[in-house]
């Protein structure tokens, strides 16, 4: 892509990136071959970390982490997890990390051990609440994640909460960048998030479905034949198997034959903490997506294929350079206006 195309932002600058896009920490999805095809590619790729080995059944986070570090790369956990396993992130760090991804939790505790080490501290919000947080623990990087988002998520929604955490931070703390996240799956993504104040992007779904990724062929080709409106946000899943997460946060999968016996029945699935946990495990490992929950965002619509990171990536921005190109000639050239249809 020529320089002249490329979308530069205070991230960009900072970050020392070419492309204002991260691909999200997503926990058995982004392994170090992921993380680094997407900054190979001139965006940030970032690890997942996930429950910090507190839940047992995740990738060798050692074994991806030195997969990732022949390029610039992060690291993400969940921190309310991380906090059961804070060596973790020591362990994590001696990999040389540019910058750790926290989510789901109070990131105070660990910021003064990741900006020790020269590393850079990204923190995602699901709040106003959550962003002050992260201003207290001195965060480089928030991101504003809108329920649209795949995984584990707040309530809030992406197009008003972007806005006003990019409003709340400017007075508070103008020098903190801000990322959106949360139905972000192509450029008009991507430009949209920047005109709403945001200096880059979290990308999740169409990161999960990319060739680099570790999610399960079956998953994505279940994706495909999906949209956003086969997507659906509960707590029942987490009850069930027995993982105790935040009440504030839910669950954003595509519906199955669990989502639809217990979408609806979280107070129920509550009361039967951990009831599924034996069955949920035993569907996941033979890859029953009928029980096994397929994680992904309301962005699922946009998935029909499979590609390599680095071509997302590149169509993400020039898709996005087109579009603010043509909302410009729209704005100047009024008797001309090009079509916004997309084709």
């Amino acid at each position: 892509m020529s320089d002249d195309h490329l979308l530069r932002t205070r991230f960009t600058e900072r970050f020392n990136l070419r492309h204002p896009i991260v691909c999200a920490p997503m926990a058995l999805v982004t392994g170090g071959r992921l993380a680094r095809a997407v900054s190979r590619a001139g965006g940030l790729g970032v690890v997942g970390g996930g429950y910090a080995g507190v839940l047992g059944g995740e990738p060798d986070l050692a074994a991806e982490l030195t997969l990732a570090r022949r390029e610039t790369f992060g690291v993400g956990f969940i921190t309310w997890a991380l906090a059961k396993a804070p060596q973790r992130l020591e362990e994590a760090l001696a990999y040389g990390p540019s910058c750790v991804f926290l989510s789901f939790g109070d990131p105070r505790p660990f910021a003064p051990v990741i900006h020790g080490h020269g590393a850079r501290l990204i923190c995602q919000a699901q709040t106003l609440r959550h962003i002050d947080e992260a201003l207290d623990a001195g965060a480089d990087a928030i991101v504003a994640q809108g329920t649209e988002a795949g995984g584990h998520g707040g309530a809030r929604s992406t197009l008003p909460f972007v806005p006003e955490a990019a409003d709340h931070i400017a007075r508070r703390s103008p020098d903190t960048l801000l990322l959106a996240a949360g139905g972000i799956a192509d450029g008009r993504g991507l430009a949209a998030a920047l005109m709403l104040g945001a200096d880059g992007v979290v990308v999740g779904t169409r990161f999960w479905a990319s060739a680099e990724a570790l999610t399960p062929q079956a998953a994505t080709d279940l994706a495909e034949r999906s949209t956003g409106d086969d997507t659906i946000r509960t707590t029942a899943i987490d009850a069930l198997r027995g993982v105790d997460w935040p009440d504030e946060f839910s669950f954003r999968v595509l519906k199955n034959d669990l989502t639809a016996a217990w979408a609806g029945r979280e107070t129920e699935a509550r009361a039967a903490f951990g009831s599924l946990r034996e069955v949920y495990d035993e569907a996941r490992a033979r890859g029953d997506l009928r029980t096994a929950a397929t994680v992904a965002g309301e962005a699922v619509g946009r998935i029909r294929d499979r590609p390599a990171a680095a071509d997302i990536v590149e169509s993400m921005t020039r898709e996005a350079w087109a579009r603010l190109s043509i909302a410009a000639a729209r704005l100047t050239r009024p008797g001309n206006w090009p079509s916004m249809h997309n084709r």
